[in-house]
């Protein structure tokens, strides 16, 4: 239980940064985002956790942090460009797609095979993210393209981290993983994209950064990893698309968006989703043992 709340708190701060990062793209392009994100949150883990600095140089550790990083570094900045050429709604909606995803994904690399009853809360899942989250038209811009591929980013880094950080140290991982974003984004920035004025940018900015860094990227990373460690890809994957829901919920709270009927269905939609998928399951062994 423990797991699951760590990986539903995660993506209730993920939610409240949707309309964070689309406000920010207009001062700071997406691969400087991530630098500072990914870079501080770097920081933050390497130093809390510096009484574990013997596994530091370990190859193994190094070699899965740029193969976690590299997948993760892929979704956030398909996400980041994409949101600039989109709503923050439809980019919700379709990042969450991943959680069809996850049970065909795992299914190939780890070769545990889905139970149906996963399959279908996957479904129901994106059903009701749909419900949430698109307005009453939906539309496919090169915005909303780059996003649906961040979404298979996702999945595969869910399914990796699923599959070989046991018997490992998550906090050193995450802290390598979070090194690489840093570095590919750094790359990335360079080669692409113009460098931000630093000392222009308002204190408004500066303040969403450093709470993209500290609680969207060091505090809630690290729990999605924590949780994945301990949870079969299907179920973390479709608690992680709680994030989207969250997002509209946070936009509600502060007066940006208006809660409708639509939106309520698609609420239960989630929760029902979550129940067929956590509860059917063990219900039809129990069912079968009688």
């Amino acid at each position: 239980m423990l797991y699951k709340f760590l990986i539903v708190l995660a993506t209730l701060i993920w939610g409240s940064s949707f309309v964070i990062v689309k406000d920010t793209t207009d001062a700071v392009s997406p691969a400087w985002i991530l630098v500072v994100r990914f870079g501080l949150a770097a920081l933050i883990l390497a130093l809390v956790y510096l009484k574990k600095r013997e596994l530091y140089l370990r190859k193994d550790y190094i070699a899965l942090g740029a193969l976690f990083g590299f997948l993760l570094f892929m979704g956030y900045y398909l996400q980041t460009i994409g949101i600039t050429d989109t709503t923050p709604g439809k980019n919700a909606f379709l990042t969450g797609t991943y959680c069809v995803m996850v049970p065909f994904f795992a299914w190939g690399i780890s070769k545990r095979r889905p139970h149906a009853f996963n399959i279908v809360a996957a479904f129901m899942c994106v059903v009701g993210i749909g419900l949430v989250s698109l307005g009453s038209g939906f539309s496919m811009s090169f915005g909303d393209l780059l996003t649906l591929c961040c979404a298979v980013f996702y999945g595969l880094h869910i399914c990796f981290v699923s599959k070989f950080s046991q018997d490992r140290d998550i906090y050193v991982l995450t802290m390598w993983q979070f090194f690489f974003v840093t570095v590919f984004s750094l790359c990335s920035g360079a080669i692409f994209e113009q460098p931000p004025h630093w000392e222009t940018l308002s204190w408004e900015t500066w303040a969403s950064l450093l709470y993209l860094g500290i609680a969207c990227t060091a505090l809630a990373l690290l729990f999605q990893n924590i949780g994945q460690q301990k949870l079969p890809p299907s179920t973390a994957s479709l608690l992680l698309s709680l994030e989207s829901p969250f997002g509209v919920a946070f936009s509600v709270a502060f007066g940006a968006e208006v809660l409708t009927g639509r939106m309520v269905c698609g609420f239960v939609l989630i929760f029902a989703a979550i129940l067929v998928s956590e509860l059917a399951p063990g219900l039809l062994a129990k069912r079968k043992q009688e």
